[in-house]
Formats: C-alpha cells, sequence, structure tokens
C-alpha cells in the first residue's frame, strides 16, 4: 500500500515494534506524521521542529515518540495526551539516531559530531555523554535488559558501551564499509551489525568476538531484525528479504519484495512489515511468515543468492548467557554522573517558548480515539488481539518466494497491545475494597534489580493536588518518607553508627580485628533495645572488600567468617548467595590442603602452643565446612549461573566425604 506522507519529501521513517502496525514519518517539511499501516488517512500531526527531520524512535510501549532533526534539537511527544513532551537540545549537527531505553524515561541519540548523549526525558536534562567514534553514529540500541548500549558508525566500527559505568566494554572491528545497523539478540549475549560493505556479522558479547561473517553479493544491507523467539535473523536488502543463521553460517531463504531502499522492519501475527519511502510517498509490504523457512533442513537445499547452497554439517550451538531482565518495567538504568553543569542545567526560556510553539494536531479523530484513547478507561476485559494482514493468494511453487502487499480494501482495526496493563488492573483489588492487600515476596530475590522487591516510592508520597506539578523536590520528598516512620529511621541511624564504628577500625587494626568487631555490632539493639539486628549486608560490604585481595585472608579469619557464610548460602538474596560462594571458593583454594595436612598429621612430640593452636584452628574450620558441604551439595542441583556455582564448591569439597 501506498500513501502520500507529507507534502515534501519524506527523510525518514519507523514502525512500532510492539503492535508492529503503527508508523511514523518525518519530512522536509519538519513534520512528524502518525499512520496506523494499510489506513490511508493520517492520524497525528506533529510540529515544533524548525529543520528537516532526520531520525525517529518510537518506545516500546508505544506512548511516546522522539525525532531528531537537521539543527540537532530532539523533542519528544506524549502520544495519548497529543502534545509536546520534552525538547532537548545538546548536539551541534544532524541526529542520525535515537532509541528508546527499554525500561526508564531515557532516551540515546547519536548524531554527526560523532558524540552520543543519553538524556532523561523527565528532567530535561543530558545524564552522560560517550565519546568514541570518529564520524557519525548511525544507528543506536539498548540491549534488552537495558545494561548496555551498542552504537554503529561511518567508521566502520561497533561499540559497546556500559551505561552505568559511562564507559565502553569493547570495540568490535571487521566491517570494511560503514554500519548502518545494529539488533541485540532478544535473550542471548549476541549482536548483529549490517553495513555498507554487504555483509552482516554477529558478535558473542561474553567473548567479545565474532560468531559468524555472512557475505553476499546483493546490495549494502538496509535494516536488521532478530525473529522475536530468537532463532533467525531478518535483513532487509533492495527488493529482498533474507533469513539467516550463524552457527554455523547460512541463509535459511530468500524472499524478493518489490520494496526498493527498506527503511525498517516490524513483526506482527507472524507476518513481517515492511515499509520504505521514496520522495514523499511511503510503502508498506508484508511477508508472510508461515511461508518462509527460519531454521533448520530446508527441503530443497539452502538458498544464498537464489541459489541452492550444500547443508553445512550439523553443529551444536554454543551455550550462551541470556540477559537478566528486571522484575518490573518501571526500573530504570543506574543513574551517572553528569558529564558537565552546561549540560546538566535546566532549559532555558527559549526551550520552553519552543515547546509551547509545537502542536500535535489529530488530523483523524476516529483512529486516534482506537488507538490512543481507550487505556484511559478502566479495562474489564482483555483487548482483542489485533487481527492479522489478509493471506496473500497461494503463488505457483517456486524456489524464492514473492510477498504481497496488504489489501486495501481490508479494513483493520489498529489497537496497541496493553496485555500488561490489562493483567496488572485484573489482577489487582479495587482500591475500595475492604480486602487487604498482599504481596507475596520471591523465594529468590535477584542481584540485578533496579528498585526494592515489593516496595513502590509512590506508595510513600502523598497525592499531587496540583496537575501541573508532576515531580517533588528531594527534600519535599524525604521529609514526606520520614513522617510516620520514625522507627525506620532509628534503624537506618544504628546502621549508620555501626558502620562509622567498622570503617574507624578498619583503618587502624588488622583484618583479624576488623572482623571480630563486626560480630558485635550485629547483635546490637537498634530499635529501643527491642529488635535485635543480625545484618548480614554489613557481612557481605565487607566481604565484597576482602575477597578482592585474597592475601587479607588467614585461618584465624576463616574461623570467624565460615559461620556467616552459611548464612549467606541460605539467604534469598541473590547476591548474598554470590557473594557467601565467592568467599568459600577463596577459603576451599587457600586452605583446604592446609586444614586437612594439619588434621591428618601425626600428634608432635613434646609441647609446641602455636602448632595446638593451629590445631584447634583446623578443627573448628573442618567442622564448619562439613556444615556447609550439606548445604552445597542440596544446591548443586539448581540450574542457572548459581547451580554452577554450588556444583564447582561440592567438586572442591568432595575431600570432605
Amino acid at each position: 500500500e501506498e500513501i502520500m506522507a507529507h507534502s515534501s519529501n519524506v527523510s525518514s521513517l519507523v514502525l512500532g515494534k510492539s503492535s508492529g502496525r503503527l508508523l511514523a514519518t518525518g519530512g522536509d517539511d519538519c513534520r512528524v506524521n502518525i499512520w496506523s499501516v494499510n489506513k490511508p488517512n493520517c492520524i497525528m500531526s506533529l510540529t515544533g521542529h524548525t529543520a528537516p527531520i532526520e531520525s525517529l524512535q518510537i518506545n516500546t510501549n508505544e506512548e511516546l515518540i522522539v525525532a531528531g532533526s537537521q539543527s540537532g534539537s530532539i523533542r519528544v511527544w506524549d502520544l495519548e495526551a497529543a502534545k509536546i513532551l520534552r525538547t532537548l537540545v545538546g548536539h551541534k549537527a544532524n541526529i542520525c539516531s535515537l532509541d528508546f531505553h527499554p525500561f526508564g524515561s531515557f532516551v540515546a541519540s547519536g548524531s554527526l559530531d560523532t558524540n552520543i548523549k543519553l538524556w532523561d526525558v523527565r528532567r530535561k536534562g543530558c545524564v552522560f555523554r560517550y565519546k568514541g567514534h570518529t564520524e557519525a553514529v548511525r544507528c543506536l540500541r539498548f540491549s534488552p535488559d537495558g545494561k548496555w548500549l551498542a552504537s554503529a558508525a561511518d567508521d566502520h566500527t561497533v561499540k559497546l558501551w556500559d551505561l552505568a559505568a559511562g564507559k565502553i566494554m569493547f570495540e568490535f572491528t571487521g566491517h570494511t564499509g560503514p554500519v548502518s545497523v545494529v539488533e541485540f539478540h532478544p535473550n542471548e549475549y549476541l549482536l548483529a551489525s549490517g553495513s555498507s560493505d554487504r555483509t552482516v556479522r554477529f558478535w558473542d558479547l561474553e567473548k567479545f568476538q565474532v560468531v559468524s561473517c555472512i557475505e553476499e553479493e546483493a546490495t549494502p544491507v538496509r535494516c536488521v531484525l532478530f525473529n522475536p523467539d530468537g532463532c533467525c535473523l531478518y535483513s532487509g536488502f533492495q527488493d529482498s528479504l533474507r533469513v539467516y543463521g550463524w552457527e554455523p553460517e547460512r541463509c535459511f531463504d530468500v524472499v524478493l519484495v518489490n520494496w526498493g531502499k527498506v527503511a525498517d522492519l516490524s513483526i506482527c501475527n507472524n507476518q513481517l512489515i515492511g515499509v520504505s519511502f521514496a520522495q514523499s510517498t511511503v510503502s508498506s509490504f508484508v511477508v508472510d511468515l508461515s511461508r518462509v523457512t527460519k531454521s533448520g533442513s530446508v527441503p530443497h537445499g539452502l538458498l544464498r543468492d537464489d541459489k541452492p547452497l550444500v547443508p553445512p554439517a550439523p553443529m551444536g550451538s554454543s551455550l550462551r548467557r541470556i540477559y537478566d531482565r528486571p522484575s518490573t518495567s518501571c526500573s530504570k538504568p543506574q543513574r551517572v554522573k553528569h558529564n558537565s553543569e552546561s549540560e546538566r542545567r535546566s532549559p532555558s526560556s527559549e526551550d520552553d517558548r519552543d515547546e509551547k510553539e509545537s502542536k500535535a494536531e489529530i488530523q483523524n479523530a476516529e483512529d486516534y480515539n482506537e488507538i490512543f484513547q481507550p487505556k484511559n478507561a478502566i479495562c474489564r476485559t482483555p483487548p482483542k488481539n489485533n487481527e492479522p494482514f489478509p493471506a496473500p493468494p497461494e503463488d505457483e511453487p517456486v524456489t524464492a518466494k514473492e510477498a504481497v502487499k496488504p489489501n486495501q480494501a481490508a479494513d483493520v482495526q489498529i489497537l496497541l497491545p496493553k496485555q500488561e496493563l490489562v493483567r496488572m488492573l485484573m489482577a489487582r483489588p479495587p482500591i475500595a475494597s475492604s480486602t487487604p492487600l498482599t504481596r507475596t515476596e520471591p523465594s529468590v530475590i535477584p542481584a540485578a534489580r533496579n528498585e526494592p522487591i515489593g516496595l513502590k516510592a509512590s506508595d510513600f508520597l502523598p497525592a499531587v493536588k496540583n496537575q501541573s506539578q508532576t515531580e517533588l523536590l528531594d527534600e519535599e520528598a524525604m521529609s514526606q518518607i520520614r513522617k510516620g516512620h520514625e522507627t525506620m529511621c532509628v534503624v537506618l541511624t544504628s546502621r549508620h553508627k555501626n558502620l562509622d564504628t567498622v570503617r574507624a577500625v578498619w583503618s587502624t587494626s588488622d583484618i583479624k580485628a576488623r572482623m571480630q568487631l563486626l560480630l558485635p555490632c550485629l547483635s546490637q539493639n537498634s530499635v529501643d533495645s527491642a529488635v535485635a539486628i543480625n545484618d548480614l549486608s554489613v557481612v557481605v560490604d565487607l566481604l565484597n572488600i576482602v575477597n578482592q585481595k585474597a592475601s587479607l585472608w588467614k585461618l584465624d579469619l576463616c574461623t570467624i567468617i565460615l559461620p556467616q557464610i552459611e548464612k549467606l548460602l541460605q539467604s534469598k538474596y541473590e547476591s548474598y548467595v554470590q557473594t557467601g560462594c565467592t568467599s568459600l571458593k577463596l577459603i576451599l583454594q587457600r586452605f583446604l590442603p592446609l586444614i586437612t595436612d594439619i588434621l591428618a598429621a601425626p600428634p608432635s612430640v613434646g609441647v609446641d602452643i602455636t602448632r595446638e593452636e593451629r590445631l584447634h584452628k583446623c578443627k573448628l574450620c573442618y567442622k564448619q565446612l562439613k556444615n556447609i558441604s550439606n548445604i552445597v551439595k542440596n544446591k548443586s542441583g539448581l540450574s542457572g549461573r548459581h547451580g554452577s556455582a554450588f556444583r564447582e564448591l561440592h567438586l572442591l569439597m568432595a575431600v570432605l566425604e
């Protein structure tokens, strides 16, 4: 289907990845138009930019859209409220790439000025600037867990950035031309990149090395997209779609599509939607994925460049780590320091005037209400699933299958998927209900989380009376939180004193005295001598320091720490278990051979006080290790990272059995 998207040339476009049906186009007329795929009328037109639109991106929930212009300015709109949300200024040249953080209110931008910036949409500020590329940054992608950012640039490199540390993790080299696209695997530590050198490369993010490289004699790679289950990669070339596997490297299928220079891909209802533009016209195409070979053996042989290939020898796919996703979609990445005072400053009055002049003109009220408004009402039943596009007629059996355009006469109802919101509304009882809301705490609390388990900061803050005041100052928020929580303040104050005491002795005493100081702190009464604090978090804090320098460990230190390690291994907190495993491994590697040798040695002749003391410590450590070995044995059957750690400890402790 073709639509006349703008009064002037179209300069950029993007598909919503959640529903696959939301389309945004940017033009030289400085407007951003919102469309529903397979519908001819524009839903909404967003104004405010004074230069042609260079880059677009829609967030995961399809509630926000960000647009970057050739002047270097960035604007964020709220699609549901149909209004400008933020204006972000800081780049000195064209905005070439944008991406929303998958969980927090953050946007990353890449520019022709070679800089990458991370913006906090709520506070209108630049959180950090990443410098390293030497030419324009053409594509940005956040990792599925929100911890990393991948960037592709014209300098032929792909860089991986650690958001929390604010520095580069690794630079992938190998492309011989500008890298135009980059995409994370939805589950595994794998990254795909496409370049104008006509190659698609797959990178292992755990070993930081290339997994495979697929080179085509076709045209430069325009866009790439992993299948939602991660079984294959779809690569968009001019007038063709190719389906790739990477271990071993192979082309599963080639689909001929007359989409020209395809600009973006999306998947919905087992259909791949591709969009392209030429001058002021935007075209959309649909490929039925049920008729595309995505994995395994191909009946007529593997395909590359429309020709069959001899299937490669079967190889087992390597086991690769998967992302640790946050337990909530409301969490945000760890805040990092501001790069400079100028980037941290609040927007000027000129920026405010720009926001007032920016408008969202609703061109089609019926489609706008259908797509963006239903979520304002309380959903009593789950929304209907998106209907797939009409299936194309059966083609004659050919080697390469051709995609067809969707039926123009079909009236497809487009609804943004709100299953997550509906499930939350249905799972929680009404506020007015007399039934108390019970929070079930998970049996294992993950280490990688960005907010307290079972707590929401908004529960402790008063309702905002003034609708224009959407945020509270830090001082006001802390004042409200403290009200009615004097007991908790006493607990936190007591812990702070304990840590101060430990810190004071730490700087003046040896390691044994430091750890002996720890145990009295754990048994202090902190709330009116009524509640005894067994603060394992202090133990974890200290062990994390001691574990960094193995030479600090002594035999007498083991006698003090082993009972605490036994508690840590049985903790529900993943980070506590992790620290306990690390400490126990160090003890076993350094002291278990010594302990067994001393216990097996014949008694000495005469009186040797030093040897007797050492023997006593070894017996004590041996007894404690025997107790811990039972815990390790029981947990060695667990799966995942901790199961592997316990199995390693079980092998080290085999001599105790």
